[in-house]
């Protein structure tokens, strides 16, 4: 097998890593796969798995590097080989980049994600889901992203879409779980906290590829912020890989014993998690995640097109 990428992420639990001086060996259950050792540039370890010294040798011994990450993508440190500098060409050509350039690319494909599965659901539940007007206004938004020449009326614009798709959404759904827009934490019902179980497993997986790529988590072009980068490569992802499956959930899978909301917040019971959590990992899709991190670290290096994968 060839790494599709120069990144190799490990994800989960419970793999074994070797290594010989020509292979990279991941078992993991009763899959097992092989991977050129040179085609590795770096390994990302996500999670708890048993990483065997042989693989660290020949790893470093090879030139590359070594990650670890938290069940969640948090990264917590890392292997160089002696001498090894990280690809700084990548990280000088984030911080140069016209921000512009991406940021409208990436805002416009998020609204058009989001119209899409709205039209998917308007399509499934066989009555009007939109107020008077709103469609209308939300295709004229996505004209207005696409020729908006400053970063203010592209967040702007973004920020009151989003807004209005989540208002939307609400109308899909059970009005007793009590979901009426997106809220910041503590979240106060199981849809909302469902939303953010989603969108950090999102979060995690993207992140891992973009270190795997070099670039700053932190540097973003769309949003502002700690993990600002992360955030703009999620938004377009976030109702095909997120949303749909959270929104078949609360529909059809949710039943009263399977959260309880007081005052302060609304907690998932860990039964419902867990098959939320598996549902997730079927529709996350990490080589579309990858692929869009290699077109975008392709443009900053090499001027190429950059365009959003995003349905």
């Amino acid at each position: 097998m060839t790494a599709t990428e120069p990144w190799l992420p490990v994800f989960g639990y419970g793999g074994h890593i070797k290594a010989t001086t020509q292979e990279l060996v991941i078992a993991h259950g009763s899959a097992t796969r092989r991977y050129p050792l040179q085609a590795v540039k770096h390994l990302l370890v996500v999670g708890g798995h048993t990483l065997h010294t042989s693989a660290v040798t020949n790893l470093l011994k090879a030139g590359a590097a070594i990650t670890f990450f938290d069940i969640d993508g948090t990264p917590v440190g890392y292997l160089y080989p002696y001498g090894y500098r990280p690809d700084e060409a990548v990280r000088l050509a984030q911080e140069q980049a016209a921000p512009h350039r991406f940021a409208q690319p990436l805002a416009t494909a998020g609204l058009q994600s989001r119209l899409l599965l709205l039209e998917e659901l308007y399509d499934r539940a066989g009555q009007d889901i939109f107020y008077a007007g709103e469609l209308d206004f939300l295709h004229q938004a996505r004209e207005e992203l696409a020729v908006a020449v400053t970063m203010e009326e592209l967040r702007r614009l973004s920020r009151l879409t989003t807004d209005m798709y989540y208002e939307i959404l609400s109308r899909t759904l059970p009005p007793g779980l009590g979901f009426r827009r997106r809220t910041s934490r503590p979240y106060l019902d199981p849809v909302n906290a469902m939303f953010s179980l989603g969108y950090a497993m999102l979060y995690g997986n993207c992140c891992v590829s973009m270190i795997g790529a070099h670039l700053d988590p932190d540097l973003g072009m769309l949003h502002e912020g700690a993990g600002s980068f992360v955030h703009d490569l999620i938004e377009p992802q976030k109702a095909t890989m997120v949303d749909r499956a959270v929104l078949r959930f609360a529909r059809d899978e949710v039943s009263d014993g399977d959260y309880e909301c007081g005052e302060k917040r609304c907690y998932l019971d860990g039964n419902l998690s867990a098959r939320l959590v598996a549902a997730l990992r079927d529709s996350i899709d990490q080589s579309r995640i990858d692929a869009q991190v290699r077109i975008l670290r392709d443009a900053l290096l090499t001027n190429a097109e950059f365009h959003v994968l995003y349905w």
